[in-house]
């Protein structure tokens, strides 16, 4: 079992910019592909990137491509999400996921049931 803290959310101005960590606690956290999804007041909660166990592999989702960056410091147990460029309707709750590594080949996971463990979120609010 792992625990996911997210830190780094917070108000800013469209078109700034922002940095989210999520840092995991225990041991084998390079056995982790790892998420960030976000959820907006009534909405569901969505995909927004993932990243492979040593940072190799990168997938992200079409409305926050070239705009966001996700990275990971498996020596710091910690997984990052970079965001430049921010919009208003990035405006959301972002939560970070932990997958157990079920294959030896990264397969790109992007819906919630796809993961095993999840942090308690961090509001980013974008104004205008």
């Amino acid at each position: 079992q792992v625990q996911l803290v997210e830190s780094g959310g917070g108000l800013v101005q469209a078109g700034g910019s922002l940095r989210l960590s999520c840092a995991a606690s225990g041991r084998t956290f390079s056995s982790y592909a790892m998420g960030w999804f976000r959820q907006a007041p009534g909405k569901e909660r969505e995909f927004v990137a993932t990243i492979s166990w040593s940072g190799g592999n990168t997938y992200y989702a079409d409305s926050v491509k070239s705009r966001f960056t996700i990275s990971r410091d498996n020596g710091k147990n910690t997984v990052y999400l970079q965001m430049n460029s921010l919009k208003i309707e990035d405006t959301a709750v972002y939560y970070c996921a932990a997958r157990v590594r079920r294959l030896s080949t990264f397969v790109i996971k992007r819906a919630t049931g796809d993961y095993d463990y999840w942090g308690q979120g961090t509001q980013v609010t974008v104004s205008s």
